[in-house]
C-alpha cells in the first residue's frame, strides 16, 4: 500500500476530502515521528509498539574489495506488533 492509498482509504471511510484526508495522514505521522524522538517510544493498542533501539559498533566488509570496515554505532526505529495483530497474519 502506497501513500496514495491510504490516503483513498482515509477520505472514503471518513467521508472527507482527499486533501483533507492527505492533511489528516500526513499530520498523524509527524506527530508518531515526533514522540518517538522526544519519548523514545509509541505505542497503539492493538497495533503494536514504536522504539527505539541502539545498535553496537562492529565491523563489516566491502562487498566489492572485501576490505573490512568500520560501521560506528547507531539507533534505529524498531516495530513490535500486537499479540491481535500477530494473530491475524
Amino acid at each position: 500500500m502506497t501513500k496514495g492509498d491510504l490516503v483513498e482509504k482515509v477520505a472514503k471511510a471518513g467521508q472527507l476530502s482527499k486533501r483533507a484526508a492527505e492533511f489528516a495522514v500526513d499530520t498523524t505521522f509527524e506527530t508518531i515521528g515526533r514522540s518517538i524522538k522526544k519519548e523514545k517510544r509509541f505505542q497503539f493498542p492493538g497495533f503494536g509498539t514504536f522504539t527505539v533501539r541502539g545498535r553496537k559498533a562492529r565491523e563489516g566488509r566491502n562487498p566489492q574489495t572485501g576490505a573490512i570496515i568500520h560501521i560506528k554505532a547507531s539507533r534505529t526505529v524498531a516495530f513490535k506488533p500486537a499479540p491481535s495483530l500477530k494473530k491475524g497474519l
